[in-house]
């Protein structure tokens, strides 16, 4: 089979399509074969030498994808080859095939293409654990997210209202804003111009967010601290502004507040079964009803992967870029 291979660390030259072999399914495993995946921040981080798979994970990219049943390992029962599924992988989505622990896989909802499935299992288990697992967001609650125009951000906006609750995001410019608005936002702040503190105070008659989604990490830690609500959950999910930052634990006491930070790539296989399994249960009937939906910005092959980075790292996008096989 052919996938995207990174040679040596770089920027997205360094993404070489390649002959590789071909994945075997182990105990518990199944093959797809790939008809798309999603690019990812994760992706982007790996390339550049400072993300790398666990331990036993395909050494290609790729941490979602769609594609249909090739084979089935051995104990692998409840699926059968030539099913349509996407998965949750923690590596090797940008191939022809890849080998999945059948606990990390998800039927396609009703109403959604092959292809356009690919844009689920990261984003959807991402937030879905994070909001609602981790940070119980309740119908009736402030949601905040940071880059609401991201393949993250989209989702949560669509989950977040689709509880009930008030959603606000962060975006560059009145084009992104004006996209988060459609997919139902109510607090639009351009982070360009505007404090989000301030914005989200005022938007809130001074009581802030009960849960903030962050991408930013160092850069916004303190800032977000203010942010929150009384008994407000701040959910850390990134670090594009930094990893190291002080926090004046006295605000965090005073607003009886709680700070997590959580990855998805590296848990073991049984704790994002269990994040699938909930996603499954919660989320899909959602999708197939038609109240969320993957959010595609653009398709490009899966050999052109540079590109998909490239746009990636412009920021040029909203919602997910997908590869397809």
């Amino acid at each position: 089979m052919y996938a995207i291979t990174i040679p040596e660390p770089g920027g997205p030259e360094a993404l070489v399509w390649a002959e590789v072999p071909d994945p075997v399914p182990g105990e518990g495993e199944v093959l797809v074969e790939v008809a798309a995946a999603a690019v990812n921040r994760a992706d982007v981080l790996q390339r550049q030498g400072f993300y790398n798979p666990p331990s036993g994970a395909s050494p290609y990219p790729g941490l979602e994808c769609s594609g249909r049943i090739a084979a089935l390992g051995p104990g692998v029962s409840g699926w059968s080859v030539g099913d349509e599924v996407c998965a949750l992988l923690s590596g090797g989505g940008y191939a022809q095939k890849v080998a999945v622990p059948a606990g990390q896989l998800l039927p396609v909802p009703a109403g959604v293409d092959l292809a356009s499935a690919a844009a689920l299992p990261e984003v959807v288990c991402t937030v879905w654990s994070n909001v609602f697992m981790v940070s119980h967001l309740r119908p009736g609650e402030t949601l905040l997210v940071h880059g609401g125009a991201s393949g993250i951000g989209t989702m949560a906006i669509q989950l977040g209202k689709a509880v009930g609750a008030k959603v606000a995001v962060t975006a560059g410019g009145p084009d992104k804003l004006e996209r988060c608005a459609e997919l139902g936002a109510d607090i639009l702040i351009d982070y360009r111009e505007q404090d989000f503190v301030d914005a989200v105070l005022k938007a809130t008659d001074g009581i802030g967010a009960d849960v903030i989604l962050d991408i930013m990490g160092a850069k916004y830690l303190e800032r977000n601290v203010r942010a929150l609500a009384v008994n407000g959950r701040l959910a850390i999910i990134g670090l594009q502004g930094g990893a190291k930052a002080e926090l004046n634990l006295g605000a965090l006491l005073t607003k009886r507040a709680a700070v997590t930070a959580t990855s998805l790539r590296g848990r073991p296989a049984a704790e994002k079964a269990a994040i699938v399994a909930a996603v499954r249960e919660h989320v899909w009937p959602l999708i197939s009803d038609g109240r969320v939906r993957p959010v595609v910005d653009r398709t490009l092959p899966l050999a052109d992967a540079a590109e998909g980075h490239r746009v990636l790292e412009a920021s040029s996008h909203v919602g997910k870029v997908l590869l397809t096989a």
